[in-house]
């Protein structure tokens, strides 16, 4: 699986400092945190979705949970991403909340799309837009939206130039009964994001009005 690489942006550090243990959620970890873990784990998704858990950042938050996703189609890989749940117990200020998502996703762009002067903010919008058609309450979203272009030279010549989108968010999820967040929910409209990402076709019927990337040129083999 290609995994989203770099650091994620929650105004709080890197999170690159992974560690192997916190794969399962943290063993002393309190309540709402495993029951917003094991909702993580039991979430049902669209095939075309790849996902599994990663090693999780240690210095965000007390505790934290992480997962990687691939959009494929066929042999291809579309999109790609990760997800990190934080939380503490004590709040945070920032996140006026104990509980916070922070998110990578990207994908390689048509030439013609790249260059769009309002990418950035339709791209901004699809998350936004995702939590708000699931009907989900957040606060405190905060992200940039970047694209990068690559040309190549010298050996490399032959190779036509890419492009490439990241969309870089946190957000805090509205807390439910015993403190605990709709993660399973919030997992599934971050899906909805990575496949409108990618340029996949609407999940539903409900979904008719999204507009989506075209199919990227040249995604990765797998």
């Amino acid at each position: 699986m290609a995994a989203a690489q770099g650091r994620l942006s929650d105004g709080t550090g890197g999170m690159d400092d992974a560690n192997e243990e916190d794969l399962d959620g943290g063993r002393a970890a309190p309540p709402p945190f495993r029951a917003a873990v094991d909702a993580l784990r039991a979430a049902r998704l669209r095939p075309q979705i790849e996902i599994e858990p990663t090693p999780a950042p240690r210095r965000l938050a007390p505790y934290a949970y992480a997962l990687e996703a691939t959009v494929v189609d066929g042999d291809q890989d579309l999109a790609d991403g990760r997800l990190v749940l934080l939380h503490d117990p004590a709040g945070h200020d920032a996140w006026r909340g104990t509980f916070r998502l922070v998110t990578l996703v990207r994908a390689e762009l048509e030439q013609e799309m790249a260059v769009d002067p309002l990418l950035p903010d339709v791209c901004w919008s699809w998350l936004t837009g995702a939590l708000q058609t699931r009907g989900l309450m957040y606060g405190e979203p905060s992200g940039t939206v970047t694209r990068a272009g690559s040309h190549y030279f010298g050996g490399l010549s032959e190779r036509p130039a890419s492009s490439q989108i990241e969309i870089r968010a946190s957000w805090t999820p509205r807390e439910g009964l015993g403190g605990v967040p709709d993660t399973a929910a919030h997992l599934a409209s971050w899906c909805d994001l990575l496949a409108q990402v990618a340029g996949l076709p609407p999940a539903g019927p409900g979904d008719a009005s999204v507009v989506t990337l075209p199919q990227r040129r040249g995604p990765q083999s797998r």
